[in-house]
Formats: C-alpha cells, structure tokens, sequence
C-alpha cells in the first residue's frame, strides 16, 4: 500500500460492495439513533423523570447481550452474514414498527417499551457481531482498518443527524411518527444487502470441525495481548459508557431543557465522536497496546470533567472532548483485537467483544441510574469518568508487569506470532 492510498481517508469507498453497505447503515444508523432519543424521552415522560425506569429500558435492551452474543459470534462464523443480517433487519423493522403502532394509538405503557427493548436486545446479540464480523468479507485486510474507523465514522454521522432530526420531529410530529420512521429506515440496509455482489466477497474458508463457542473462548484466552484490551473494555464499559441513560438526565435534570436541547447534547457528543473517527481513518496497523491504555485514561478525565462542568455550554464543549475520545478509546481497542485475530474465530472474538462492551451495560445501567437518582445525575459522569481512569492505571500496571517478566525470560511478549501473521494479513490455517 503506498503512501498514497494510505493518506486517502476514504480508500475503502472505493470498494463497491462496502460502498453500497455503509451508505445502507448511514440511513438505518440515522433511523436508531432517533429512535433512541424518542424512546428515551418516552419513557422519562411515561414515568415522571425516573431515571431508575431509564436504566431498566437500558438494561432489558442490553441483557440479551449477555446471554446470547457468543452463541450471535458461532452463527456468524457458521451461516451467511449477509443472509443474517438481512434477516435481523427485517425483524428490527417490524418491532419498531409494532411500538410507534402502540404509541400512535396512545395504548403504549412502560411495561410495553420495556418488551420492546428486550426484543430488540435479542435481535442485536446476533446483529452486532455478524455486522462488525461482515465488514472483514466487504475488503482486503489491508482496507480493514479503515473500512472499520468510516463504520465508525459513519455511525457519528448518523448519531449526529439522528439526534437533531429526532429533536425537530419530536417537537412537531410527537414520539410516535419518530418511531414509524426509524421502522422504515431498516429498509436502507436490506435493500443494500440485496445489491450486495457475494462474488466480490472476502471470505475465508470456513472450518471442516464444528463451529464452538468455547473454542472461540479458549483461543481469546491463549492471547494475552488480546485479554488486556479485553479487560479494559469490561471495566470502562461498565461505568464509563453509559451516555444513553446520563444524557437524558443530564439535559432534564441537571440544565432543565426541553427536547431540542437534549438533542442538540446528543449532538455535540457525536460531533466529537465524528471527528475522533476520521482520524482514525489514517491507522494502517494494528494500534500498540500503550496508544490504547493512553486513550482511556483521556476519555476517562474528559467524562469526569463533565460531572463538573458549571454551565451548559461548558457541559456542550465537555461532551465534545468526550465524545471524541470514547470512540477514539473504542476504535483502538477494537483495531487491537481484530487485527491480531485469526479470520476463522473472527466472528466468535468479535462477540466477545460485543458482549464485553455492550453486554456489561446492563450492570452498568443499574447501578449508574440508581447513582443517578440518589445522588444526581453529575455523580454518574464522575464516577464513570474516574471509573474508567482506574481502569486504564490498572492496564499500565499489569503491562508494566509483564514486560518485567519477559525481561527476565519468565514469559512470552506481548504479540504472538499469530498476531504478528495478522500484521501482513496472512491467516494461520
């Protein structure tokens, strides 16, 4: 790869088949961030503001992640992601469609919202980590890196637009047309599916054996400098990434502002995740494991600073910073963890990954919105913020550990030479 291409941000757009893909994702992200602002303030208007009942619709949506995403991680490296995918569309689609119905005929409760979220959480432990997985089909290894920073990039997009259409349209339309909406923008992505050429494919060729999830476990665990990233994304996931339940109350509860200023919140933070993406788009390599223990502690700072923030336009610039360094803590983490993976265990690792990052919300969501409605929702961000710092002093502790260890010959360095093969995009057999 020249010097050229790499300095293209958009090299990978140059493929045709993740062309059609991201521009599907781009209107179907759109159409979930959206809903999440009107389910949000759904159920803060259902239930006076609790920001218990908040965390409850958090932690249904995410349960599943829990119980599911490995077995969602096999299914990926056995069936046809792309036949997956279409049909985890197709079945968002309807559940949100089957919600703005209720709501539109004014018959929709907590309980209601509650099972949706849950549903859908179910339909995502699959979605998730076949989508992340497929990306890797859609480019050469060398492209993988950038196609993975625009996914991201493309999904800040979408979480800018999203937020502030879902802002307009909640003041004049109302909750229930928001959610019709983002039914419907489930169709981008099936109709990009469909145009998808499977021929034009990267795809390696599947195992003989059965495809276990175990076997995925065992390999993540003979990694250790896959483990590390690992750990750290469990403990910063926990606390420290909870903006979907601290946002809203940040902007109710906190500056007592109406829909379009809680829109405009969510905005600001998904601006700065938007610009941490495209820098990310000019990683050719596979991040060290010191870029990734610097950048947590930075998201960790800058969140704790929003705990503190004096006013809201401090809080706008905060969240900014925020924004931009979780998706930069996030992106790095995940470079970290696909790029020094086999593609044949690819889909399983990335479940781990799903559930490790996505999967510890539920707890997470709990406990932050019992800390929010007890102690006020600044504590949330403080104690996520200072949460995540602890987590990246915890990984520079244990790396400093284990590079003692393998001066004095008592262990292997921290890539293996599986992670080294991944470097050049050469898979093991």
């Amino acid at each position: 790869m020249t010097a050229d291409t790499r300095a293209r941000p958009f090299r990978a757009l140059g493929i045709r088949n993740f062309r059609q893909f991201a521009a599907g994702q781009v209107v179907s992200a759109a159409g979930t961030w959206m809903m999440v602002v009107a389910q949000d303030w759904l159920v803060l208007e259902l239930t006076g503001n609790s920001a218990t009942a908040l965390g409850t619709v958090t932690a249904l949506q995410f349960t599943p992640m829990l119980l599911l995403t490995l077995h969602g991680g096999r299914l990926a490296d056995r069936y046809d992601k792309r036949v997956l995918l279409l049909a985890a569309n197709l079945l968002s689609g309807l559940l949100a469609l089957l919600l703005a119905t209720s709501v539109l005929t004014g018959t929709a409760g907590p309980g209601e919202v509650y099972v949706f979220a849950f549903c859908l959480g179910l339909v995502n432990a699959v979605e998730v980590p076949t989508r992340m997985a497929f990306v890797g089909e859609l480019v050469p290894v060398g492209l993988l890196p950038n196609a993975s920073a625009l996914s991201a990039a493309y999904f800040s997009v979408a979480r800018v637009v999203g937020p502030a259409a879902a802002g307009l349209l909640l003041t004049v339309l109302g909750t229930g047309w928001v959610m019709v909406v983002n039914a419907f923008s489930y169709l981008a992505t099936v109709v990009a599916l469909r145009r998808i050429r499977p021929d034009e494919l990267y795809r390696t060729a599947r195992g003989t054996g059965r495809v276990r999830v175990v076997d995925g476990l065992r390999y993540v665990r003979g990694r250790p400098d896959l483990l590390i990233p690992f750990a750290m994304i469990a403990g910063i996931g926990l606390f420290g990434l909870n903006f979907q339940l601290t946002l809203p109350l940040l902007a109710r509860t906190v500056f007592h502002t109406d829909a379009s200023a809680f829109g405009l919140l969510t905005t600001v933070f998904a601006a700065g995740s938007l610009t941490a993406a495209f820098l990310t788009t000019a990683r050719t390599s596979r991040p060290s494991a010191r870029l990734v223990t610097v950048s947590a502690l930075a998201f960790g700072a800058l969140e704790a600073a929003v705990g503190w923030a004096a006013s809201f336009p401090a809080a706008l610039a905060l969240l900014f910073l925020t924004g931009g360094a979780s998706v930069y803590f996030a992106q790095a983490v995940n470079h970290r963890i696909q790029l020094g993976s086999d593609p044949l265990y690819r889909g399983r690792v990335l479940a781990l990954y799903t559930l490790v990052l996505q999967g510890s919300t539920p707890l997470g969501a709990l406990a932050v919105g019992y800390l929010a409605e007890t102690r006020g929702a600044r504590s949330a961000f403080v104690v996520g913020g200072l949460a995540s710092l602890g987590t990246g002093i915890a990984a520079l502790c244990l790396r400093a550990g284990r590079s003692a260890r393998d001066r004095a010959g008592d262990g292997p360095g921290t890539d293996t030479p599986a992670a080294d093969d991944m470097r050049t995009g050469k898979a093991r057999p």
